[in-house]
């Protein structure tokens, strides 16, 4: 089965933007994109209303997803785009879609002047259940948000892409997770910022706080492992500029406050077998809500 590229289509603006994101990186993958609409069946009196009638549906389940991959067969005529309709629950339908694809890619509202995603309920589903990377792009993202400033202090897809960050647990290092993220910075060309952190314990709050230097001895501890983890891929993609951080603090406040200067954020979600159930982690889940460069979630063991 031929791979792919496979976003969530609805129709709204944070879709739109997924679309064009995904056209994006299509091309510097070189595969095509397959925008996937969700049909959800309604209650029958409520499809026999004249609002929810044939022509309703019809435009759902046609129209927009043949504007949408024209629209993008113009903006990106090196790109091969196709539609396809499901029928059934949209998380599940997605989850679903996406075992078929590289990756998954799904719309998400942002939050005005605060920043950030609004993420709902089907894209945490989709993001909690997914064994393929999910990548979530907020409403109105523009090409030009992935790239430096200009001269005149403009983000400008004129000018080489932000770095990638990659937020890594040195005590699960997972080679899917890894990998993904110096492939993206090797599509781009642009170094690789790996953000480890050490969260304070709880016992932090009640005053018993370690001294400076022991805390600097551990920060060192928690570097060199890094270093160790990231040896073998530093050698593996040798044009990728590596940049190593591992701090003593919140990973999350880190993670976000590094996507403000990143084309792409990755992170983990670690696979659950047990009867618990999906889980997005408490950091994946903050960088989720509060990134302001899209974000991508890599399934792992």
């Amino acid at each position: 089965m031929p791979r792919t590229i496979t976003v969530g289509l609805d129709g709204s603006p944070e879709s739109r933007a997924a679309a064009e994101w995904a056209a994006r990186e299509a091309e510097l993958r070189g595969l095509p994109v397959k925008l996937v609409q969700v049909w959800e069946p309604v209650p029958e009196p409520m499809a026999q209303a004249p609002l929810l009638g044939a022509e309703t549906h019809q435009h759902w389940t046609e129209r927009i997803p043949r504007e949408s991959a024209e629209g993008l067969r113009l903006r990106h005529p090196g790109v091969e785009v196709t539609t396809e309709q499901l029928t059934g629950r949209p998380a599940e339908a997605l989850v679903n879609a996406a075992e078929d694809a590289d990756m998954l890619i799904l719309g998400s509202r942002g939050l005005g002047g605060v920043g950030g995603f609004l993420v709902g309920s089907v894209g945490l589903a989709v993001v909690a259940h997914a064994r393929r990377p999910v990548v979530l792009v907020r409403a109105g993202e523009q090409a030009a948000d992935e790239h430096e400033m200009d001269p005149a202090g403009i983000p400008s897809a004129a000018t080489g892409f932000r770095p990638v960050v990659l937020g890594l647990d040195i005590a699960g290092p997972d080679e899917a997770l890894i990998g993904f993220a110096f492939e993206a910075a090797a599509r781009r060309s642009v170094p690789l910022r790996v953000v480890h952190a050490w969260n304070p314990p709880p016992y932090y709050a009640y005053g018993m706080a370690l001294e400076p230097a022991v805390e600097r001895e551990m920060a060192k501890g928690d570097a060199t492992i890094l270093s160790e983890v990231l040896r073998p891929w530093r050698q593996k993609y040798p044009d990728v500029e590596v940049v190593e951080q591992a701090d003593f603090g919140s990973p999350s406040l880190l993670l976000i406050d590094a996507s403000r200067e990143a084309s792409l954020v990755v992170v983990g979600r670690r696979i659950r077998r047990s009867s618990v159930g999906a889980h997005i982690g408490t950091v994946t889940h903050a960088v989720l809500h509060h990134s302001t460069a899209p974000v991508a979630i890599v399934a792992h063991d």
